[in-house]
């Protein structure tokens, strides 16, 4: 087996997206080499690996396909139980779509070396429009103390700004099956920050697109309440758990143009 300590693979899972693919894909630009695994959840077209490659010099690509979709949460799955064999030391996801400003993966890891109490990083983020044009910048908190009493509000990462250390996997386990097509992310990283120190970086890395047509948008109603399943799930009495399962099921009936609007509002002052 290739040694593979010291490097990242990025994990893109893709349904019927190649475009956006593509574009994550020829966004990373890095100073060192970044890796990346496929997972393609049973798209219609599936990518060509060795256009890709042709494409990408960053790095290897790996590509899986699953003989059917099975959700973002499953084929997540399905990556990090290869990944977890191929002995790298960081991983992350990217969803198609979105994409990275230079060396966004360096400085993350440079990042994690320098703070080794840190075992996940995410950073701040772009939420631009279809077209490119910026709406806000998203800025979670950065501390760790911050992180764990604000996730009990929302998702306190954007799933594509995070890299961490893959042998946390081996404590936190998978992301949780329960929720494989709906806030996967948020219950990974709620049962992260239980074992784990972690972290953002107040720094703009990654461009992610507010598409209306997105599962995000389209599903929105089953997401929030996913979130509220899992807020349930990591109840205690305080401000927060209170606070933030009021305020998701407020949001249940806020329409998703509203809530961009409130969060333009909001990150512009």
């Amino acid at each position: 087996m290739v040694n593979n300590q010291n490097k990242l693979i990025i994990l893109i899972c893709h349904y019927n997206n190649l475009e956006g693919l593509n574009a994550s894909i020829l966004s990373i630009n890095e100073s060192i080499e970044v890796d990346i695994l496929i997972v393609d959840d049973g798209s219609i077209e599936k990518p060509n690996l060795a256009s890709l490659k042709e494409k990408y010099k960053g790095g290897d690509i790996f590509l899986e396909i699953l003989p059917k979709n099975m959700g973002v949460g499953m084929a997540t799955n399905h990556g990090l139980e290869a990944i977890l064999k191929m002995n790298y030391e960081f991983t992350g996801r990217l969803d198609c779509g979105d994409t990275n400003h230079t060396d966004k993966y360096s400085k993350q890891i440079t990042y994690l070396r320098e703070h080794p109490e840190i075992k996940l990083v995410g950073t701040f983020v772009n939420m631009v429009d279809t077209n490119g044009k910026l709406l806000f910048v998203l800025k979670h908190p950065t501390t760790y103390d911050s992180i764990i009493k604000k996730i009990h509000l929302n998702s306190t990462f954007v799933n594509s700004s995070v890299i961490y250390y893959v042998d946390i996997l081996k404590d936190v386990g998978l992301f949780p099956e329960k929720y494989h097509r709906n806030g996967e992310d948020f219950a990974f990283f709620f049962n992260v920050i239980k074992k784990f120190k972690v972290a953002n970086m107040p720094e703009v890395l990654l461009d992610y697109v507010v598409d209306p047509n997105s599962l995000s948008s389209t599903r929105r109603v089953e997401q929030v309440k996913a979130r509220i399943s899992i807020l349930k799930s990591h109840f205690y009495f305080g401000f927060y758990p209170i606070y933030g399962l009021i305020r998701n099921y407020i949001l249940l009936l806020a329409p998703r143009d509203f809530t961009t609007y409130i969060k333009k509002i909001i990150n512009k002052n």
